[in-house]
C-alpha cells in the first residue's frame, strides 16, 4: 500500500521531500505533482522500478517514450549530446516550464535507454517536482497519470489518483490540485523546431 503525503510547491517540507526521495532511491515508485499533470516516475537509474512502469503501462520497456524530469538545465550533458546555440536560447527561455523537449541523446544513457536517439526532457515549474529531483541527485523518468475517462484525460485530485493508485505505486504525493492539461512537446532533434503537441506552453517561445 502506497503512503500518501502532503507536500506544499509554496514551501516544500525537507523531512517530506527526504521521504520521498529515500523510496525514490530504494527503487520506489512515486506519484508527484508537476506544473501541468501529476506524474509517476522513478530514479532513472533503477532498472527494476523502470520495469514496474512499463508493466503498469502495459508497455515493452524499449518502446517507452518517457520524459526525464530535470531540476535544471545543468543534468543535460549527462544525457543529451552537444546542443547548438539556438536550441540552447530555446530551452533557456522556455525553463522552467511546461515544456518537453525532445533533445538528442548520446552515449552515457542508462542501458534501458540506449537504443534511443532521442531523449524527452523536462524542467517542470514546480518546486515539488525539481527539488525532488536535485535531492535525487539523478533525473526522474516519468510518465503523465491518464485517467480512462474519455472527457476527462487527466486526474487532477490528488485524493482520488491515490484511491486508484494505491496498489500499484509506494508513495503518492500531495501537492494541490493539478492541471488537465499537459505539456507542450517540440523536438529540437532536428534542423528546425516541430511541434509535436500543443499542450499548456505557450509557442512564443520558438
Amino acid at each position: 500500500m502506497a503512503e500518501f503525503i502532503k507536500i506544499y510547491p509554496e514551501n516544500p517540507n525537507p523531512k517530506e521531500i527526504k521521504k520521498a526521495v529515500d523510496i525514490l532511491r530504494s527503487g520506489g515508485l512515486v506519484i508527484y505533482p508537476t506544473d501541468t499533470v501529476y506524474g509517476l516516475g522513478c530514479d532513472i537509474t533503477k532498472t527494476k522500478a523502470l520495469e514496474r512502469i512499463a508493466r503498469i503501462k502495459g508497455i515493452k520497456l524499449a518502446k517507452a517514450n518517457w520524459s526525464f524530469i530535470c531540476a535544471d538545465l545543468s543534468n543535460l550533458s549527462d544525457y543529451v549530446r552537444q546542443i547548438d546555440t539556438r536550441t540552447f536560447k530555446i530551452l533557456k527561455r522556455a525553463l522552467p516550464g511546461p515544456y518537453t523537449f525532445i533533445l538528442p541523446g548520446n552515449n552515457s544513457l542508462p542501458k534501458e535507454f540506449k537504443k534511443k536517439k532521442t531523449v524527452g526532457i523536462r524542467v517542470p515549474d514546480n518546486a515539488v517536482a525539481r527539488t525532488l529531483v536535485a535531492e535525487l541527485g539523478n533525473p526522474i523518468v516519468s510518465t503523465s497519470i491518464h485517467d480512462e475517462d474519455e472527457l476527462l484525460e487527466y486526474t487532477t485530485d490528488p485524493e482520488l489518483i491515490f484511491e486508484k493508485w494505491e496498489k500499484l505505486v509506494d508513495l503518492v504525493i500531495d501537492g494541490g490540485y493539478g492541471d488537465n492539461v499537459a505539456s507542450t512537446v517540440i523536438d529540437l532533434s532536428g534542423l528546425e523546431p516541430i511541434v509535436i503537441r500543443e499542450g499548456k506552453g505557450s509557442l512564443d517561445i520558438l
